[in-house]
């Protein structure tokens, strides 16, 4: 296997992920709606009552919190998002994904597979679940290593469009991002989140590859489905649920992390992704950690899909090489 395994798992996922960047791009908005709105941001002070008590008279102050900014769903901002930017603004940052699915991806897919080559049992040829899940946390934390720079570019040339035209990047492209993140905030701002985006690629490859297999395994061998299309789009879809579900949490913190603007001589927003996560959950709530989970599933699930039916399709072609 050795490095077809590479080439097969990159293949796969550059074509999964250009096909569903465009939910990815909006998982991305969502995750990025009520960052601003904080307990108390913006007050409003009234002073309108005057109580005359005898020859006293007090001045009432009252603080009314900015009410909290609607929420909007997958499609409604999709359709914002072609109405404002235009068509082409769903592909924001496609360079970057690209880049990113060829070092992340490419690496973790592969990796996982030499794992898989080494631990397996010689005679059956199968590996336990608990075994491969710890083949996709070890592949997982080094492809996300590996791809960071190409991931926080990624995050910020698809948010650049949320803000206001003062304030956008205005990147030309992925090289160009991580160029001017080198120049502007140093080089390692293009390791901004790692640890989030290590963490997240350790639960979502350990979730998403071991989960495929799990299944896969399972219908073949209770004979409820022959290995073919059906079979393959069943366990992938499956396996992008519970990579969803595992993965969410960690994915809305590291998109925030990823996305702050740091200005020079000011504090960051957030100190790290501890202060992320308990900033979010008080000024949004727990379910905030959840925020986009629609357009994740209706991402993951897609892009799931579309990877391993891809990567099996490959797997034929190539198995004579």
């Amino acid at each position: 296997m050795g490095l077809k395994g590479f080439v097969e798992g990159g293949i796969a996922s550059v074509v999964a992920g250009c096909s569903t960047h465009p939910l990815d791009l909006i998982k991305v908005r969502m995750q990025l709606q009520g960052e601003n709105h904080v307990p108390n941001p913006n007050t409003q002070v009234l002073r309108p009552a005057f109580a005359f008590n005898g020859a006293t008279m007090a001045q009432e102050t009252l603080h009314i919190p900015a009410p909290a900014p609607p929420r909007v769903g997958p499609i409604s901002v999709g359709v914002k998002i072609f109405q404002s930017e235009g068509a082409s603004a769903l592909f924001s940052g496609i360079s970057a994904t690209v880049l990113r699915q060829t070092l992340y991806s490419t690496t973790r897919m592969g990796l996982y597979e030499v794992f898989k080559q080494k631990w397996s049992d010689p005679d059956s040829g199968k590996l336990p679940l608990g075994l491969k899940i710890g083949a996709g946390l070890i592949a997982g934390g080094i492809g996300a290593a590996v791809g960071n720079p190409a991931d926080v570019a990624m995050v910020r040339m698809q948010a650049d469009g949320r803000l206001p035209i003062s304030q956008r990047r205005n990147y030309k492209g992925v090289v160009d991002a991580i160029t001017q993140m080198s120049k502007q905030e140093g080089i390692t701002s293009l390791w901004r989140g790692s640890s989030l985006t290590v963490n997240r690629a350790m639960i979502v490859t350990a979730s998403q590859l071991a989960s495929y297999d799990q299944i896969k395994e399972a219908i073949l061998d209770h004979g409820a489905m022959k290995d073919g299309l059906g079979t393959h789009v069943t366990a992938s879809f499956a396996a992008g649920f519970v990579a969803s579900v595992a993965s969410n949490p960690i994915d809305v913190i590291k998109t925030r992390v990823m996305n702050m603007k740091v200005e020079p001589g000011m504090a960051p927003p957030y100190s790290g992704a501890l202060d992320c996560a308990l900033k979010t959950v008080r000024a949004e709530g727990p379910m905030a950690l959840y925020k986009g989970f629609i357009p994740t599933i209706s991402r993951q699930g897609p892009f799931t899909v579309v990877l391993f039916v891809t990567l099996e399709q490959v797997r034929k072609i190539l198995k004579d090489f």
